[in-house]
């Protein structure tokens, strides 16, 4: 199996194939790749397997293949993103920025992290791929780079608000220490700091930053640029609900992991991919 066909197996059921099939097949196939390579130097950072140094080694290693790849030389284990790459002309200093977001995770353990820290995390992680994606959807550069700034953005910290308890188990709290340290939490060991009371608090700030960047992203939608944004609307309504789920049953701990009901999830699809 090819990392393209075992990301589409992984996929198979979530948000993002759902997002996926709204698109032409050559878009998807192109997104499928992009996805692909996002995994695989993810796989490096969290999969805990071999020393820091083996996992940055690795890392490097992905670097000078996509760099390769953009200049048209062999591209080693990159070679899947050659024909997007051939296609959509994705910028190189995307590819890095991901694996740079990949790299703060491999370096340390990112525990409470300053806002600034924390909105550089979310542009190398999230706001990136959004950049390569603008590309594949057609978008012209200034509003699409526009369009991942924020739903990048929005998209992140949400995942940040589900996957607290996940993150805590391998000792990352990505909640900025501004907001804890307003809601007086001041431990530093993650599992300890969403134990406290007021975790709740530092949540929903994270969260209304979160709706401030889904807000920012649907302005930008609202002005019609041109592409195929069903995917991007898809995600945009699809996470911002999860969000919503979340927010009415809070952060207080224990904490339930929120799923978005399949009929929910459908009818967002209906709205989003066959409506106007």
């Amino acid at each position: 199996m090819n990392e393209i066909d075992a990301v589409r197996q992984k996929a198979a059921g979530s948000s993002f194939y759902s997002a996926m099939r709204l698109m032409p097949k050559a878009e998807r196939e192109a997104m499928y790749a992009i996805y692909a390579f996002c995994r695989a130097v993810d796989d490096i950072a969290d999969d805990g397997i071999g020393t820091r140094e083996e996992r940055r080694a690795a890392l490097a290693r992905w670097r000078e293949d996509v760099t390769a790849l953009c200049a048209g030389k062999p591209a080693g284990r990159a070679a899947f993103l050659a024909e997007t790459v051939a296609r959509y002309r994705p910028q190189l200093e995307d590819f890095l920025a991901v694996i740079d977001g990949m790299e703060m995770d491999v370096v340390e353990d990112i525990v409470a992290p300053p806002l600034a820290k924390l909105d550089l995390y979310c542009d190398r992680v999230a706001s990136a791929v959004g950049r390569l994606s603008s590309k594949v959807f057609g978008m012209e550069e200034e509003p699409g780079f526009k369009l991942a700034r924020h739903l990048g953005r929005a998209l992140q910290l949400t995942n940040i608000l589900r996957d607290l308890d996940e993150d805590a188990a391998i000792g990352r709290l990505y909640l900025p220490r501004e907001y804890l340290d307003e809601a007086g939490i001041a431990l530093s060991e993650p599992r300890l700091a969403l134990a406290a009371p007021a975790i709740d608090g530092a949540c929903r700030q994270l969260a209304n930053l979160a709706h401030g960047y889904y807000s920012a992203a649907e302005r930008v939608l609202r002005e019609r640029p041109k592409g195929n944004l069903r995917a991007p609307k898809l995600m945009g309504a699809v996470y911002s609900e999860i969000l919503r789920l979340m927010e009415a049953q809070g952060w207080a701990s224990p904490r339930t992991r929120v799923r978005l009901p399949k009929t929910k999830l459908l009818l967002i699809v209906l709205a989003n991919g066959f409506g106007s």
